[in-house]
């Protein structure tokens, strides 16, 4: 983002304000499609008068769910907006014209939208109105709650967390194919909360063969809020009793395999017509391309996956350099021992800790500690 004139006339009542519109927008994550998770706070006379944030689905969005909120009183008002208002005409009018049509008299924004629909026509349109504009406050704050999104147009792919919940000795169960409870409730809540935020969540064929997992959110009042289910598996080997594919009709699995239009592929198909199945490329060892399964992601709105496992999938992921944040979960009082499964298949758990990732959050959960690095290069 360019210097603007306006970028350090910044007092502490903005960032205040802008620290609450980056927190009112979290609470779109995962709801939104493929559009972004925006905040918007409306302040008029140091008061808030206005709160919004991009509705289930992507619209109505945060702004003007904030001017509906604030009525007649949004006139001479300052609109705290974690990301560029749109300028364009889509299925509904932009957002920067809605504010000007309030009458807005001051428009903050963390980040510029680099949707070449708006990239920067918002802010002009704004400032054309004689709307006061200030760009690039709390701009990294946003730009952490917006990742997906600016992955996704930036990069063609979603922003990648893995998750990983590890012993004190770095593994994630007792043995290859038995799995066991690592950490305690306040970890598997924030866990779920984790998924609750994600678009979509990913696991390969050998974790569902192994644990049979629902994947889903349970946490009270969140169980909506469940993920699209992925499954990385070549061959086809999920069992056709799994829970994934039972419940597929209430939450969408999609399945990605290098077999699909094969017999395999059309008998599974007909026989669970809930499940989708999509053909990707695969790597020179035969398995799904995880580049390909990304980008393919990306083409369908995917703005936020989260990497649950096995070890062998999450080594593929950080050799690949394809991890932008890791989320691990500590129990710093259990071992496991040698006969553990590693986190990472072999690859050192160190291997998230040190550059090019930086620790950004350190949290004690009950006798568990979640540590979240995020990939700086």
């Amino acid at each position: 983002m360019t210097e603007s004139p306006e970028k350090t006339a910044f007092g502490d009542a903005d960032r205040q304000f802008m620290a609450h519109a980056i927190g009112v927008s979290r609470r779109a994550l995962g709801t939104t499609a493929e559009n972004p998770p925006v905040g918007c706070v409306l302040v008029r006379d140091g008061a808030v008068i206005g709160t919004g944030w991009t509705a289930p689905g992507g619209r109505p969005h945060a702004e003007v769910r904030a001017l509906e909120m604030a009525g007649g009183k949004a006139k001479g008002s300052t609109a705290y907006v974690t990301l560029e208002p749109c300028a364009h005409h889509g299925q509904t009018p932009p957002c920067a014209g809605a504010l000007i049509e309030a009458g807005v008299a001051r428009a903050v924004v963390a980040v510029e939208d680099p949707d070449p629909r708006v990239r920067g026509q918002g802010l002009a349109m704004l400032r054309a109105a004689g709307v006061e504009v200030g760009t690039g406050l709390l701009e990294e704050e946003a730009r952490r709650v917006l990742a997906g999104f600016l992955s996704r147009l930036e990069r063609g792919r979603p922003h990648v967390l893995l998750k990983l919940a590890v012993s004190a000795d770095g593994m994630i169960a007792e043995q290859p194919g038995r799995p066991c409870a690592i950490t305690g409730p306040a970890a598997l809540a924030r866990a779920h909360l984790m998924r609750a935020q994600a678009d979509a969540i990913l696991v390969g064929v050998g974790t569902v063969v192994a644990d049979d997992p629902a994947l889903n959110c349970r946490l009270p009042g969140l169980e909506a809020r469940s993920p699209i289910r992925l499954v990385a598996d070549s061959a086809l080997r999920i069992p056709q009793t799994s829970r994934l594919i039972a419940t597929a009709e209430e939450i969408p699995t999609w399945i990605f395999t290098t077999i699909a239009g094969k017999d395999r592929a059309l008998a599974m198909q007909k026989a669970h017509p809930h499940v989708r199945i999509i053909p990707v490329k695969h790597d020179e060892a035969g398995r799904v391309s995880l580049p390909a399964l990304l980008e393919r992601l990306g083409r369908e709105g995917i703005n936020r996956l989260m990497v649950e496992g096995g070890a062998h999938l999450a080594r593929a992921f950080v050799k690949q350099a394809l991890v932008d944040a890791a989320a691990i979960f500590t129990a710093p009082e259990k071992h496991l021992g040698e006969g553990g499964l590693a986190a990472l298949a072999g690859l050192p758990l160190e291997s998230l800790s040190q550059e090019p990732f930086a620790l950004r959050e350190e949290l004690p959960l009950g006798a568990d500690i979640l540590r979240v690095y995020d990939r700086v290069e």
